[in-house]
């Protein structure tokens, strides 16, 4: 396949690496420095584009993609109130577009697993919710997309919260899931979900260990997303 790359940072560039070991073409590799290439480039001999760039550059990127009719994997964070406008516009071209907070399949194994035990501690009282990610110190946005991807979970299943809010910034109600953002280096994720009470504590963790599965996982959705139609996620790429 001939991949478009949007985003050229740390993880387009591993996305790069690990689409040509697996027999594709790098159609171009797009960045803030050299945005004006797009308009060289033939749509027609595009296959799919894979974007991961800055929250201020998503919307964009991923509007022109839909407008060519070129099959667009996402997973840039920190833009997704304007998320439902792209979902339009998908569904208004025809179009694909696929987004995940990550790509990776321990994560979304994890996603389950979160929302399972949200599910058991709604029938439990006694137990205080909390959420803790870390992440390197290059991460612009806080709380992560993932976790608030966790949050979700939790609160569809966990009718004892009603919303979430990141610890420092306001204080939030006795309904409320607490999140604390750390940004520490070298840290590519970290996601611990705990519920404590005064008798015991009950925690889960995700612990990234490279940004290689987070990559892997977008390459391997590039590859299935050809002929579909459709606003799609890591539910419909693994079938849960």
């Amino acid at each position: 396949m001939n991949i478009l790359i949007l985003g050229y940072g740390k993880m387009g560039k591993i996305i790069s690496e690990i689409a040509e070991s697996r027999g594709h073409t790098i159609a171009a590799k797009i960045n803030i420095d050299n945005r004006e290439e797009l308009s060289t480039l033939d749509p027609t001999k595009i296959d799919v584009a894979i974007e991961f760039s800055q929250p201020e550059a998503a919307l964009d990127n991923i509007k022109w993609a839909l407008e060519r009719n070129i099959p667009i994997v996402s997973g840039t964070t920190g833009w997704l109130s304007k998320k439902p406008e792209i979902n339009r516009l998908t569904l208004e071209k025809k179009g694909a577009f696929f987004y995940a907070s990550n790509f990776s399949i321990g994560v979304n194994i994890f996603f389950k697993v979160n929302e399972f035990l949200a599910k058991l501690m709604n029938e439990t009282s006694g137990y205080t919710a909390s959420m803790e990610e870390i992440h390197h110190t290059e991460k612009k946005d806080a709380p992560s997309g993932t976790a608030i991807t966790l949050a979700q979970g939790i609160l569809k299943n966990n009718k004892q919260l009603k919303e979430w809010h990141l610890v420092g910034e306001g204080q939030g109600s006795e309904q409320s899931l607490p999140i604390t953002a750390k940004r520490i280096d070298p840290a590519p994720g970290t996601h611990i979900i705990r519920y404590s009470s005064p008798i015991d504590e009950i925690e889960i963790t995700h612990t990234a260990h490279s940004r290689q599965g987070f990559a892997l996982g977008a390459v391997m959705v590039a590859e299935w997303i050809p002929g579909k139609k459709g606003v799609l996620s890591m539910d419909d790429f693994l079938s849960f």
